[in-house]
């Protein structure tokens, strides 16, 4: 009988690795010089996580929200947030039912399974705040009355760096709720061309409307189980660890990374193995999704600000001087 489950078992993972491996192929041959943040995003959504994507205009951080929920077969809503937007816009609102003489709660477009919140910097602080139970509980309260969100309810989240007029500083409360912050740059010439190779093949490159789904609402169920069950030597959850807490002590930072912050590379670095073919996590793993996890995070110093560090010069060099476990 284990022999006949430890098949099954194998089967099943290797169905679904050929299935992760379909939906990296399929995202290829529409989003160009971006395998990094694809990887990323694949990760964040089997390690059950939400991510902000910070980068200019037109790097296709909208593009690849819609894709990833066209493969899951998911229900997907998008809010553009403005400076005037109101958590009623988002969530939803109790209207009155003249023929019932009840109210009636509306749902909002936050209701869904993944939600693209285009330009999140740029509604006020009391509309973030309604984001706040969503993304940590998967839940909502209007009027007492709370509304429960999908099994596989993901927040992807997009900012531009460059324009801040009319854009509000997220809450540290909010960015932490982020497993990733993924800055996604400019494509290589090499990428750029294949980008413009294929608008000029097809008017609607953009609707996506041949893309069929590759994964079912069950089968990410099944494959966020499978990435729980990665398994995690011991030294690599000290690894973890040591990095973390070494934000807490650099000289650089003044805010390092929280224990959410640890539980958040452990399961990313979970999930990333698994879209790798792996059942176990290696010290790569750790070190690839580090800045990723810690970036959005941990405060500089003033100092350190007005001498041009990075934060992910800080994590490099906090990793570059921990011992790697073996």
């Amino acid at each position: 009988m284990d022999i006949i489950n430890s098949n099954n078992d194998s089967f099943s993972q290797n169905l679904y690795n050929s299935k992760i491996q379909e939906m990296r192929r399929i995202i290829s041959t529409v989003i160009f010089g971006q395998d990094k943040t694809v990887d990323l995003l694949l990760t964040a959504i089997l390690a059950n996580g939400h991510v902000l994507i910070e980068g200019v205009p037109g790097v296709a951080k909208t593009l690849s929200a819609r894709l990833l929920a066209k493969l899951i077969d998911a229900e997907f809503s998008r809010i553009q947030f403005t400076s005037d937007i109101m958590p009623s816009d988002v969530i939803g609102t109790n209207v009155f039912n003249m023929g019932t003489n009840q109210f009636e709660f509306h749902k909002g477009p936050a209701f869904g399974d993944i939600i693209l919140v285009d330009e999140i910097n740029r509604a006020p602080a009391k509309t973030q705040s309604a984001l706040f139970e969503l993304m940590e509980e998967r839940q909502t309260t209007v009027d007492g009355v709370c509304y429960s969100m999908g099994d596989i309810y993901t927040v992807v989240a997009t900012q531009n760096p460059i324009e801040q007029e009319g854009t509000y500083r997220l809450p540290e409360a909010q960015m932490d709720r982020f497993m990733f912050k993924v800055s996604v740059g400019y494509p290589s010439a090499l990428a750029e061309v294949q980008v413009l190779n294929a608008h000029n093949g097809t008017q609607d490159y953009n609707k996506l409307s041949n893309i069929t789904s590759v994964l079912s609402k069950s089968e990410l169920l099944d494959l966020r189980k499978m990435a729980h069950d990665v398994y995690v030597d011991p030294k690599i959850l000290e690894y973890i660890v040591a990095i973390v807490q070494q934000t807490r002590s650099h000289k650089a930072l003044y805010v390092g990374g929280s224990p959410r912050a640890s539980i958040a590379l452990m399961a990313a670095s979970k999930a990333f193995a698994l879209i790798q073919g792996r059942s176990f996590v290696i010290p790569d793993d750790v070190k690839l999704l580090a800045v990723s996890v810690l970036q959005h995070r941990v405060s500089l110093t003033a100092e350190a600000e007005m001498e041009g560090i990075t934060v992910a010069h800080i994590v490099d060099e906090i990793i570059n001087k921990i011992e790697v476990p073996k």
